[in-house]
């Protein structure tokens, strides 16, 4: 892999992470050799990985298209945000609005290396990037570069993918969630992915296992515990459904079958 110049100090290459892995099996380039290693192991234990992967980022493409198309949402609050992969959020909103603005959130130095790839707005838009752990929201709410980016006296479409499963227990995910939407106003929106294992029991336990055995412990969740993320909030059709069920369009990949999707996704409006 070239040299991208990244703070060797503060990059742990000994150590699989989970949004190089996640850029490994999208067909990304910025991973070390302990993420392909991880990679590969998971998706020995379950082929459909990069399927299901693949699905989720489709499913956040058309969420944020569908936010700024139809919602008129001109804000947007993205919580871990990984390695940029165009398009990227801002991409999307601001292909339908040029002046939408987006704060990107991640605790992971290989993002804040590689964010220029997420700070490249529009001349009529702005995109800013916090260096924050989404389970100290205070430390996201109170960064200035939410306030200087953000006007929250207008609807924030609040975007979580594919992150609450590494949240366990004891962390509370429902509860910070609820934290970061406290501040937005009535009109904004919470969209979300969640992980289950409710398709593929046997399988997605396997690679739950794998991630595990890396120190990157999973708390997957059935769709009753997926709805305690929404409670208040008024789901969109078609509710919360596995993340290729959320209103196709058929630029995806065709013929996915429900078992080879581990990931719940919907978006809610906050009344």
């Amino acid at each position: 892999m070239p040299d991208n110049g990244w703070p060797a100090e503060r990059i742990d290459t000994e150590n699989a992470h989970s949004a190089r892995i996640y850029d490994y099996i999208l067909g990304g380039k910025d991973y070390y050799p302990a993420d392909k290693e991880a990679g590969d192991a998971m998706s020995g234990e379950w082929p459909a990985l990069p399927i299901h992967m693949r699905a989720n980022r489709d499913w956040m493409n058309r969420a944020v298209r569908r936010l700024a198309e139809e919602a008129g949402v001109r804000q947007f609050l993205d919580i871990g945000t990984g390695i940029p992969t165009s398009p990227n959020l801002h991409e999307i909103a601001q292909a339908v609005a040029p002046e939408s603005r987006v704060v990107y959130v991640d605790n992971d130095p290989i993002v804040l290396t590689l964010s220029q790839g997420l700070l490249a707005s529009t001349p009529e838009g702005r995109t800013s990037y916090i260096e924050a752990d989404f389970r100290d929201p205070g430390s996201i709410l109170d960064a200035p570069e939410l306030r200087e980016t953000l006007d929250l006296t207008q609807p924030v479409a609040l975007t979580v993918i594919a992150i609450v499963h590494f949240i366990l227990d004891e962390d509370d995910a429902v509860g910070i969630v609820r934290r970061l939407l406290e501040p937005l106003p009535s009109g904004s929106y919470l969209a979300m992915s969640i992980g289950t294992a409710e398709f593929a029991p046997e399988e997605v336990g396997r690679v739950a296992r794998e991630y595990a055995a890396r120190n990157m412990p999973m708390r997957l969740r059935t769709i009753d515990e997926a709805h305690e993320f929404f409670d208040g909030l008024e789901l969109v059709e078609p509710g919360i459904v596995q993340v290729h069920k959320w209103h196709p369009d058929g630029t995806g990949e065709q013929g996915i079958r429900d078992e080879d999707i581990a990931m719940y996704g919907a978006v809610a409006r906050k009344p």
